[in-house]
């Protein structure tokens, strides 16, 4: 469980984190993750959360992480992954997130825009994550799409509230983001809250506490305004930080600050990297 926010913190270096991305999918010949992490420290970008979508591509971001200080991954199966791929049983998520530097648990939630039907098999896979993340002890990265009622019950009825988590990528209204804290999450944001289209979002922005708040890319998706219809990257998160902190008239290098220590103290096992 997270650790009791105690405050604003004494002045330090800007520092930002990208709390949600998926380095494989972003890396290229080109561009290799070390050049990308190169570019998001040049933008005060320290630290980033590498997230598990499906166990077939899992070595890929347990390898990003492994030798990199500042990142850190997950362990999880996007609740839109079916067929072919592993089923994450409770035993195969526990043995994972015992690595040194998985610090989640997902991944995980539910999803009735991309699957439609009979979706039991996404529920019973959502469940499985949250007692694998009650066992170990590790917090939750929640996806919610159309199903925001559905995740807030099945969350209330496996006890999740007992590691908290993080409701990634949020789209939804203020209502499902007070019941999510309610039970112990924080609200993360992307570049989707630059958007023009997102006046709505915008203003639950401006209602969730500071002491609750994550940025995040979801890159290589949702690059924010300037960079619109481009492959996100990790030093785009600047560019959310820095909308966020005008929308809600908060000083930019406070912002940073809170949403930086907010990261370590939901995502407890991950340890803080200095760059030399």
């Amino acid at each position: 469980m997270q650790k009791p926010f105690s405050g604003a913190a004494a002045p330090m270096p800007l520092s930002l984190v990208d709390s949600h991305c998926h380095l494989p999918l972003v890396a290229s010949p080109e561009r290799s993750v070390d050049t990308l992490l190169a570019d998001a420290a040049g933008k005060h970008v320290e630290h980033v959360l590498c997230v598990s979508v499906d166990l077939e591509t899992l070595p890929g971001v347990l390898e990003c992480a492994t030798d990199r200080p500042g990142v850190f991954a997950s362990v999880g199966v996007h609740p839109n992954t079916e067929g072919a791929n592993e089923e994450p049983s409770l035993a195969r998520l526990l043995e994972e997130a015992a690595r040194p530097k998985v610090v989640a648990i997902g991944e995980t939630g539910l999803d009735y825009y991309h699957s439609q039907g009979d979706l039991s098999w996404q529920h019973a896979r959502f469940r499985t994550h949250i007692r694998a993340a009650r066992e170990c002890g590790k917090p939750l990265i929640i996806h919610t799409r159309e199903s925001a009622s559905d995740v807030i019950r099945v969350l209330r009825e496996e006890r999740a509230q007992e590691v908290g988590g993080v409701m990634h990528c949020f789209v939804e209204d203020w209502d499902t983001a007070s019941a999510a804290m309610d039970l112990g999450f924080f609200i993360s944001f992307s570049g989707i809250v630059t958007f023009k289209s997102a006046r709505s979002l915008q203003e639950v922005a401006k209602q969730v506490p500071l002491e609750r708040l994550l940025v995040e890319t979801d890159a290589p998706w949702l690059a924010p305004v300037p960079f619109r219809g481009k492959q996100n990257e990790p030093a785009f998160v600047w560019h959310t930080a820095r909308f966020l902190a005008d929308l809600r008239e908060d000083n930019f290098e406070d912002l940073a600050s809170a949403t930086t220590e907010n990261f370590f103290r939901l995502f407890g096992s991950a340890q803080r990297h200095t760059a030399a």
